[in-house]
């Protein structure tokens, strides 16, 4: 099994999940690319995404469907998110930019929430593959 196929085993809402966080980690930095202030945000976005699907695709490719896939995302997203929030509180941004930076931290965000409480799920010994993903 894939890990797409793995993935639409899931419930409808990960699906969606999925596409809103492709927008908000690949569309939009690749948006942040227009502005010279904000290229290196997106740059470091992208970087992080591309990172990170490698990481998860990898762990998937070893591991299966666990709730430790989000690892990744903590690794990458996690600094991702730091430098995000100190370049937002700095107000150096033009208007746009800041407006997708906060989609993109937001994004990230939300997507941190998951993975650090599968990862705590993980820890805390729920370690079989998720039902349906074998």
């Amino acid at each position: 099994m894939t890990l797409e196929e793995a993935m639409a085993t899931l419930p409808s809402w990960v699906g969606i999940w999925v596409n809103i966080m492709m927008i908000g980690v690949f569309l939009a930095p690749l948006l942040l690319l227009i502005w010279k202030e904000s290229r290196w945000l997106g740059a470091a976005a992208l970087l992080a995404g591309v990172a990170s699907f490698i990481g998860v695709t990898e762990m998937f490719n070893q591991g299966g469907y666990t709730k430790l896939l989000g690892f990744p995302h903590i690794l990458f997203y996690t600094p991702l998110a730091y430098v995000y929030w100190k370049k937002l509180q700095s107000g150096a941004l033009p208007v746009w930019p800041t407006r997708i930076a906060w989609v993109v931290l937001i994004t990230v965000l939300i997507s941190l929430a998951f993975d650090y409480t599968d990862a705590l799920r993980y820890l805390l010994g729920n370690r079989a593959p998720i039902e349906g993903t074998i």
